[in-house]
C-alpha cells in the first residue's frame, strides 16, 4: 500500500506527516459510512447544527497557535499570513453557524385551491477536493456550508497539506464519519468524483476540467475554480506608492501561491514611473524563513514549482529577481518581467510563484483589451482616483472578482466567489451562494383532501 507523504518546504527533510493512501475502494468505503450518517444529521434540527458549527469554531480557535505553527511548517505560509488563515476559519464556521437558520424555502400562491410552497433538502455526501495554499480555510469555506445546509462531507485534501487536514478534522468535533478525510492522489480524486452526491474542486484548469466532466457526467452538481491569471490595471492618475505596495504584496506573498495573486501588471501612460514604483515595492519585501514576522516571501512548494519560476524568465527581460535562492527549501526570488512576446507564458497562462510580467498599453481600452485577452477570469485590479474611470474600466473587465484601488488578492468569505471563462465551472461558492449549491430545490403543492 503506497503511502501519503508531505514534507515542508522550507526543510524537505522534515515529514510532517504520512498515512496510506486511502485507494478507490477506501473511498468508496468513506462515502458508504458517509451517507449512513447523514440521513440523521440532515434531519437534525437548525439548532443542532448550529450548536455543532459553533463548538468546532471554538475549539479551532483555541488552537489558533498551533494551527498556525502547522500551516507555517507544512505548507511554508509566512506566519502573518497562517494567523490570518486560522481566525478566517474561526470566522467561516461562525458564518455558517447562523447561515443555518437562512429559510430553506418559500409560499407561493397556488393555481387553484390549496398550498404551494418549495423547499431545499441536502443533495446528500459532498465530495471536497482542496489545494495545499490554504489548506484550512479553503476546506472549510467548502465543508461548513455543506455541513450547515445537512450535507455529510469528504475532503481529499491535497498530498502537500495532509497534516493540516487531517488535525482539522480532529479538532471540528463532528458526529463518527461525518466530516472524513481521505488521504490520495488522482486515484482517490477520481474515486471521489465517482460516488459523491455533490462535488467542490479548486485546483489546476487541466484536472478541474476532467473532475467538472465526470461529475456532470454522472448528473451531480458540480463547481471547480481552477486558478487566474489576473491583471492590475494602474491608469496614469494612479496613487503610485500605494498601487505599488499593494501589487508587490499580491504578486508576490506567499510567494505568488494564491489563484487571486496578481500576474500581470498594465500601465497605462505611466510605463517608466510603475516600473519604478514597483522595483522600490518589491525591495522592502521580506524574503525568507516564512516563521520570521518579518517575512513576506517563503518557499514555494516544491522544487518543480520553484524551477518553473525560474525557466518562465526566458524570453524576457527580467528587472528583478530571475534566480533561485541559495539556501535549504524551495526559494526563488521575487521577479518582475517585461517585453516578452504575446504567446510566452508569463502572458498567457498562469505561473504558480512569486513571477510577475509587466505590459503597457498606450490607451484605457487597450489595457482592458489585454487584461481579458487570456483564456482566465477570476480576478482584477483597477487604480486610478477617477471614479468614472473606475466604474467604467471595471464593468468591462471579463473577471468573476474586480477590485478597485484594492489588490486582486483576497476573499471575502461572506460573498460569492467564482470566475469567468477557464477559472471556473459551475456555480458560485462561498456566501449565500453555498447554500444554492450544496441542496436541491422542491415544489410541493398541497391540494384539499375534499369532503
Amino acid at each position: 500500500m503506497s503511502v501519503v507523504e508531505s514534507r515542508s518546504p522550507q526543510n524537505p527533510g522534515d515529514v510532517v506527516a504520512g498515512v496510506p493512501a486511502a485507494g478507490a475502494s477506501g473511498v468508496t468505503e468513506a462515502v458508504r459510512r458517509a451517507r449512513a450518517v447523514q440521513g440523521r444529521w440532515g434531519k437534525a434540527n437548525a439548532a443542532e447544527r448550529a450548536t455543532a458549527l459553533a463548538a468546532a469554531a471554538e475549539k479551532v480557535a483555541a488552537a489558533a497557535d498551533e494551527l498556525a505553527a502547522l500551516v507555517v511548517r507544512e505548507v511554508g505560509k509566512p506566519v502573518t499570513e497562517a494567523k490570518g488563515e486560522v481566525a478566517r476559519s474561526v470566522a467561516i464556521l461562525r458564518y455558517y453557524s447562523q447561515q443555518v437558520f437562512d429559510p430553506i424555502g418559500a409560499m407561493h400562491e397556488p393555481s387553484g385551491a390549496g398550498l404551494a410552497y418549495t423547499r431545499r433538502r441536502p443533495r446528500g455526501v459532498a465530495g471536497l477536493i482542496t489545494p495545499w495554499n490554504f489548506p484550512l480555510a479553503i476546506p472549510l469555506w467548502k465543508a461548513a456550508p455543506a455541513l450547515a445546509f445537512g450535507n455529510a462531507v469528504v475532503l481529499k485534501p491535497a498530498p502537500q497539506a495532509l497534516g493540516c487536514a487531517l488535525r482539522l478534522a480532529e479538532l471540528l468535533g463532528l458526529p463518527e464519519d461525518l466530516f472524513q478525510i481521505v488521504a490520495g492522489d488522482a486515484e482517490e480524486g477520481g474515486a471521489l468524483v465517482e460516488a459523491a452526491d455533490v462535488v467542490s474542486f479548486t485546483g489546476s484548469a487541466a484536472v478541474g476540467r476532467k473532475v467538472s466532466v465526470a461529475a456532470a457526467g454522472r448528473g451531480v452538481q458540480v463547481q471547480a475554480e481552477m486558478g487566474g491569471q489576473n491583471a492590475s490595471i494602474v491608469l496614469d492618475d494612479a496613487n503610485l506608492e500605494t498601487a505599488a505596495a499593494q501589487i508587490a504584496a499580491a504578486a508576490f506573498g506567499y510567494a505568488g501561491q494564491k489563484c487571486t495573486a496578481t500576474k500581470r501588471v498594465i500601465t497605462v501612460g505611466n510605463a517608466r514611473e510603475v516600473r519604478e514604483a514597483l522595483l522600490a515595492a518589491v525591495a522592502k519585501l521580506g524574503v525568507g524563513d516564512p516563521a520570521d514576522p518579518g517575512t513576506a516571501v517563503g518557499p514555494l512548494i516544491e522544487e518543480a514549482a520553484r524551477d518553473r519560476v525560474v525557466s518562465a524568465t526566458a524570453g524576457g527581460r527580467v528587472l528583478t529577481g530571475g534566480e533561485a535562492l541559495d539556501r535549504d527549501g524551495w526559494y526563488a526570488a521575487p521577479t518582475l518581467v517585461d517585453r516578452v512576446p504575446a504567446d510566452h507564458v508569463l502572458a498567457c497562462d498562469e505561473v504558480f510563484g512569486p513571477i510577475c510580467l509587466v505590459q503597457d498599453a498606450s490607451s484605457v481600452d487597450e489595457a482592458v483589451a489585454l487584461a481579458n485577452g487570456v483564456a482566465y477570469g477570476l480576478a482584477s485590479a483597477v487604480y486610478t482616483r477617477d471614479l468614472d474611470r473606475a466604474l467604467d474600466v471595471s464593468a468591462r473587465l471579463d473577471t468573476g472578482l474586480v477590485k478597485v484601488n484594492s489588490p486582486t488578492s483576497g476573499v471575502d468569505f461572506y460573498l460569492p466567489f467564482g470566475g469567468e471563462k477557464d477559472s471556473s465551472y459551475g456555480p458560485r461558492e462561498q456566501g449565500k451562494a453555498a447554500q444554492e449549491f450544496y441542496t436541491s430545490t422542491h415544489t410541493v403543492a398541497l391540494g384539499p383532501a375534499g369532503s
